[in-house]
């Protein structure tokens, strides 16, 4: 298990390239399942392939972590997604309310 957090200097292109390629993952997995639930029946076909495609990212992001660039997957890429995407909601909320601040007071 590697100490090092995702804010501390120990982080390389590797990570970042692994940190891509989960957080696509990720949101093709959600939308697949949006995509099923939500479609009729070709668009439901085309949820469930966006499911399979997102299981097969995380197969992937699995194996160049651990055999190919040699990172931690938990410590270093998933912890290191969640902390990106904690930021870009928050910094995605300040900039809307700005905006909306901004129009309101026109």
């Amino acid at each position: 298990m590697s100490s090092a957090l995702p804010w501390y200097p120990t982080w390389n292109l590797d990570v970042f390239f692994l940190t891509i390629i989960g957080i696509i993952g990720l949101a093709r997995q959600i939308f697949g399942i949006l995509t099923a639930y939500f479609g009729k029946s070709k668009t439901r076909a085309v949820g469930g392939g966006m499911i399979v495609g997102a299981i097969i990212i995380g197969f992937i992001t699995y194996y160049l972590s651990d055999f190919v660039f040699k990172v931690s997957l938990v410590d270093d890429v998933i912890l290191g997604a969640l902390f990106y995407l904690i930021a870009a909601i928050i910094g995605l909320v300040i900039g809307l309310l700005i905006f909306l601040g901004a129009i309101m007071k026109t």
